[in-house]
């Protein structure tokens, strides 16, 4: 019986991994810290040349 059990597990195990792999993650990529400071910074800098562009016209 154990042997059953064990080889029922194992296929159970390989299923659920496959299964896993197959469906689609909605979950966003992880961005660090820094490179979210990074990118925090260029949007910054790309609305500093917006203002300095509409108040030149």
């Amino acid at each position: 019986m154990n042997r059953k059990k064990k080889i029922k597990t194992i296929l159970k195990k390989k299923q659920k991994k496959k299964n896993a792999k197959l469906t689609f993650n909605n979950k966003p990529k992880y961005v660090s810290k820094a490179e979210r400071a990074k990118l925090e910074e260029q949007e910054a800098q790309l609305s500093e040349e917006v203002l300095v562009q509409e108040s030149d016209k």
